[in-house]
């Protein structure tokens, strides 16, 4: 079992900036891979950045240029830097952890992003 615990969500203005911290805990040597997902009533979840566990990145499109991912493996934690808010990254944010050997994933219980313009 892995849990994840997400923190740093939060109200800001419309250019502004949020750290979310994702924490792990468990087993996380099973971890292949964190990514951050949003997602928006009525919408599903989209892929907003991940990292692996040798530090390969991917950013969408819509943050590149704004939002970094990062970690820290001494306290099995994953960052989302975004800096640059605009009101269309309100969303819930979760954090996923992707297993090895394509053997699942768990997600964290989500938190709440609102950028007000």
């Amino acid at each position: 079992q892995v849990q994840l615990v997400e923190s740093g969500g939060g109200l800001v203005q419309a250019g502004g900036s949020l750290r979310l911290s994702c924490a792990a805990s468990g087993s996380t040597f099973r971890i292949n891979a964190i990514a951050w997902y949003r997602q928006t009533p009525g919408n599903q979840r989209e892929l907003v950045a991940s990292i692996s566990n040798v530090g390969r990145t991917m950013l969408a499109d819509s943050v590149k240029g704004r939002f970094t991912i990062s970690r820290d493996n001494a306290k099995n934690t994953v960052y989302l830097q975004m800096n640059s808010l605009k009101p269309e990254d309100t969303a819930v944010y979760y954090c996923n952890a992707e297993l090895r050997y394509n053997s699942g994933s768990f997600w964290g219980q989500g938190t709440q992003v609102t950028v007000s313009s």
